[in-house]
C-alpha cells in the first residue's frame, strides 16, 4: 500500500477566479468531448478540503480503503479549498476524485452560482456520505444571540473555493444583511476558529459533519456557543434553495444546552466520468459501503446505502455508481 498525501497552499481570491474562468475556457480543461477508454486512470487525485475539517481525514482513510481493496489503484489525496476547488479540478481532468457539497454539485452542473458560464460536464456522482450542517459559531460575550446580531460584526463566511459561502450568503440575506453590512473573512475552518479564539474575528460561518473535533477543542478552552436560526428563516431558505433544515440536538457537542436550527447539505464523493472508468467507479463505489466501518470518524457511523442518494438532485450518477445500485437494488 502507498497512499501519498500531497499538500497545496489555500488558493487566493485571484487564483480562485482564475480557475473557475479556466473552467469555462472553451480552449482547455475537461469537459464531455473525451471518456474514452484511452483517457481513463488508475492514479487518482482526491481533492478534499482543510487540514482542520472532516474531508481531509475523510479522505485520507478512504485512500486506504481504496488502495487496499482495489487492484491497481493508488490514490493521493490532498488538502484543498473543498467543494468549488475540487470539481474545478476534476473538470480540469487534473483531480479524479473530490468530496463536495451536494448543492455545489448541483450547481456546477446546471452552470449555476460560482459556476456561472462554467457547465461542468464530466462530474459523476458516487455517493452521499452524511449531512452536514452549517453552524454559525461565536464566543460568550460577542452580543452574537441571533443571526441578525451578525450585522456590522466580523464574519469568517468559508474558505475560498468551498460550498460554505454559498450558506454563508443565505442565511445573511434571509436576515437583510447584505455585503457591506459586515466584513467578511475568507478562512478556511481550522484558520476560522484561531481566529475567533484570538478575538480577531466576531463569528464564523462553516458547513461540516456533526459533531467535528475542532469545534469541541476550541469549547475546551473557550465558551463557545452555536447561533440557531429561527424556523421560519430556516425555511425560507430551504424553500428557496437546495439546503434542508437540519436540528443539531444538544447531545453533539458538550456545551450545548438546546437545539440548534440550522441548515444542511449532504458531503458527497464524485468523480470524473473521463478519467475514472465505469469499472474502477463500480469499485470505488463498492468500496466506499463495504468498508464504512473502518472509517474512524464519526461520520463513519452515518456512511450507508440510507443516505447514498440523499442530495444528488440532477447530478448525474457516474454509470459505475449506477451499476453498483442497481446491483443492490436501489434504483
Amino acid at each position: 500500500m502507498n497512499i501519498r498525501r500531497r499538500t497545496f497552499a489555500t488558493l487566493g481570491p485571484l487564483a480562485a477566479l482564475g480557475l473557475l474562468a479556466a473552467c469555462g475556457d472553451d480552449s482547455g480543461g475537461g469537459g464531455g468531448e473525451g471518456g474514452g477508454e484511452g483517457d481513463f486512470v488508475t492514479d487518482l487525485t482526491f481533492g478534499t478540503g482543510g487540514t482542520g475539517g472532516v474531508y481531509y481525514p475523510l479522505g485520507g482513510e478512504y485512500a486506504a480503503i481504496y488502495e487496499g481493496n482495489i487492484d491497481g489503484v493508488t490514490v493521493t489525496y490532498t488538502d484543498s479549498g473543498a467543494s468549488v476547488e475540487n470539481i474545478g479540478k476534476i473538470f480540469q481532468q487534473e483531480w479524479q476524485l473530490g468530496i463536495v457539497q451536494s448543492d455545489t454539485a448541483a450547481s456546477a452542473v446546471a452552470g449555476s452560482g460560482e459556476f456561472e458560464g462554467a457547465q461542468v460536464d464530466n462530474l459523476g456522482w458516487i455517493a452521499g456520505l452524511y449531512p452536514e450542517a452549517a453552524h454559525i459559531v461565536t464566543l460568550a460575550g460577542s452580543g452574537i444571540e441571533s443571526p441578525a446580531d451578525l450585522a456590522g460584526k466580523r464574519i469568517a463566511v468559508g474558505d475560498v473555493g468551498s460550498g460554505t459561502r454559498a450558506v454563508s450568503d443565505a442565511i445573511l440575506a434571509a436576515y437583510d444583511i447584505a455585503e457591506g453590512d459586515y466584513e467578511p473573512f475568507e478562512q478556511d475552518f481550522s484558520s476560522s476558529l484561531d481566529l475567533l479564539r484570538d478575538n480577531n474575528i466576531d463569528a464564523s460561518v462553516f458547513v461540516v459533519g456533526t459533531p467535528t473535533g475542532a469545534l469541541g477543542d476550541l469549547a475546551a478552552t473557550n465558551e463557545v456557543a452555536l447561533v440557531s436560526l429561527d424556523q421560519d428563516k430556516a425555511e425560507q431558505v430551504a424553500g428557496e434553495s437546495l439546503f434542508d433544515v437540519y436540528t443539531i440536538e444538544p447531545d453533539s457537542y458538550e456545551f450545548l444546552e438546546e437545539p440548534v436550527i440550522t441548515l444542511s447539505v449532504a458531503a458527497a464523493l464524485v468523480a470524473s466520468t473521463t478519467q475514472v472508468s465505469p469499472d474502477l467507479a463500480y469499485e470505488i463505489t463498492k468500496a466506499t459501503f463495504e468498508h464504512s466501518d473502518q472509517i474512524t470518524l464519526a461520520q463513519g457511523a452515518l456512511i450507508g446505502h440510507d443516505f447514498a442518494l440523499s442530495g444528488q438532485g440532477d447530478v448525474p450518477l457516474h454509470p459505475g455508481a449506477e451499476k453498483y445500485y442497481q446491483e443492490e437494488g436501489l434504483l
